[in-house]
Order: structure tokens, then sequence, then C-alpha cells
């Protein structure tokens, strides 16, 4: 039996993560949290002390919890456990890479899913990959996604040209498949997801990931807000549109890879419980990317509701898929 404790267990992703790894006959996971009434292991991440004393007897260790703090996987591992992060994070993801144990990283909807859909693309087609991940503004997402989202405002990360790249600018126009229900061709800007970084170290060409929102207004608001940070202060939490996500990669030549659904912190949960799967059957010994232990194959035969699917987009109108 393999004993996974899973941070912030009753929060957006840690609730349909417990649920999934329930499914598992072979694991027994348990929630973690400061709140006693939610909690089957009561600890405060903040407090270094009794968070050692309560990983010591877990094998995996999740960071569900949005507390982005490299001495967590530090002590995971140091008590013998393997830590995976849903961290979406460049800087701590760098922080992550640098622990001398087993670390999983890049694991979820966006880094995660969209990491082995570029790698797929990779391998199909030549040139530079485009990923493109698309949320529903309809959905209620976490305070640690919203913060994320909202963080980025008005930073810079590096470009694969070393050019120095605001979050949410550089827009650039996508097609996108019929049958990605709720999302019409529309604007995407660059956002720094830490999966990117990553992937073009590993398959040595450059990768850039864009964002969108399900309806352009909220994407150009996205936009506007990067040079105007404060404006998110009048922002409501929720704003109109769906709870449907879309991801795509695609290079110059090949098929685009994409696969859609319906919410970001259900499609996360289950990329996360997949990974527990992966080093449970395989174990790692060192920081590891999700992409470099799945497949585009391996996913589609261990979670068959993320149907991944190709599209053509050249053959479906004149020029390039990605205007």
């Amino acid at each position: 039996m393999t004993k996974v404790l899973v941070l912030g267990g009753y929060g957006a992703v840690g609730i349909p993560l417990m649920k999934q790894l329930a499914k598992v006959p072979e694991i027994s996971a348990y929630s973690a949290g400061r709140d006693r009434a939610r909690a089957d292991v009561v600890v405060d991440l903040k407090e270094p002390g009794a968070y050692s004393a309560a990983v010591r007897d877990f094998d995996v260790v999740v960071n569900a919890s949005g507390f982005e703090d490299v001495r967590l996987a530090e002590e995971a591992v140091r008590g013998g456990a393997a830590f995976v992060d849903i961290t979406a994070t460049s800087n701590y993801c760098e922080e992550l890479e640098a622990v001398d144990g087993p670390v999983l990283m890049g694991v979820g909807l966006a880094p995660g899913l969209t990491s082995v859909l570029a790698a797929e693309a990779h391998r199909l087609g030549d040139g530079p990959v485009d990923i493109v991940i698309g949320l529903g503004g309809g959905e209620l997402h976490g305070p640690a996604a919203t913060a994320w989202t909202y963080g980025m405002l008005g930073t810079r990360f590096p470009d694969p040209d070393g050019r120095s790249i605001r979050n949410y600018t550089g827009m650039k126009t996508f097609r996108m498949p019929a049958d990605a229900t709720g999302y019409r061709s529309g604007p995407a800007v660059r956002a720094d997801f830490s999966d990117q970084h990553a992937l073009t170290r590993d398959l040595g060409v450059p990768v850039r990931t864009y964002l969108r929102l399900d309806t352009s207004t909220a994407t150009l608001g996205l936009a506007a807000m990067t040079w105007a940070p404060a404006l998110q202060k009048v922002v409501p939490k929720k704003l109109w549109g769906s709870d449907r996500w879309v991801a795509m990669a695609r290079t110059d030549t090949g098929p685009a890879l994409w696969v859609s659904g319906r919410s970001q912190s259900a499609a996360t949960a289950t990329i996360a419980a997949r990974a527990v799967q992966v080093i449970r059957d395989s174990a790692i010994s060192k920081p590891t990317w999700f992409h470099a232990v799945e497949t585009a194959e391996s996913l589609q035969l261990a979670v068959p509701e993320l149907s991944v699917r190709q599209w053509d987009g050249t053959r479906r109108t004149s020029g390039k898929a990605v205007d």
C-alpha cells in the first residue's frame, strides 16, 4: 500500500485529487492542512518542525496547497518520500530542480498536460513549438490560482531568443479546432508557465506558451491590466464565461495535439493522480519533469477521458494554423 499525503487536500485541486486517489486500491491518501474539521493530518506548512514530523511516514507527498516553499520538498525527500508539485511558477521550479531527491514537477493541466502535448507535437513536426492554454473565465478558481494569475501582471520572463517578455503581452491569434467547445479562434498572450523553459532545454527547440480566456474580451482585459496591475482590485474572482478549458500544442509543420474538458481544477487533479501512479510504478531518484516520465500515448491509455486528438489546421484554411 502506497501512503500519499496531499497538502491542501481540501482545496480546489485537493478535493478532486483525493477523490481520484480513493479510486486506486493500492493507494491510501490523506489530506493535510490546518483545518482540524477537514484535514486527516493537521499541520501548518509554515512550521518546519511540525511539517517534517507529519511527512515522515508517507511514500509520496503531493503539494496541492499553493504554498510554494522549497523546504517542503527538501523535508519530504529527507524523510524518504517522493515529492510531487502542481506549481506553474518558474522561479519555484528552478529551486525544486536543485533538490537532492525524487521531485516530480510540471504536474497538472498547465504545466503537465501541456508539456506532454508539446513533446508529442515536437515528435511529429519540426521547428519551434507553440502551446496554447485556454481557461474558462466562469470557473471559480482557488485563491492560489487567482493569486498566481494576477501576480504575474507587469512581471517579465526570458524568451528562448533572449528577449525579456512582459507577461500578457506578445498577442497572437490562434485558430482553434471546431470541436473545441467554447473556444473560437481568438487572441492569446504570452505567459510564464514554467514548463516552456524546461521544454526548450529538453527538446532543443524554442517552446512558447500562450494564455487565453474563453472570451476575447476577457483576454484583452488581462492584456490591458498587465500595464496597470492595480486594476486587478476591481476585477471579480469569477468572470463571465464557462468552466471549459482547452490545451493545444503545435509546430509549423506537424499536426496540432489538443485536449479539451471542463474544470481546470479537476483536470489538474486528474493529472496529479496519474503522476502519483507513474512514480509509484517507476520510481524517480532526482528532480524530474512530468513530460520526461509520461507520453501522450501512455497518458491516453491511463486516462481515457483526456482524449488527445490531432488537428491539421492547415488543411482547413489557407496559410498557417497559427496566424
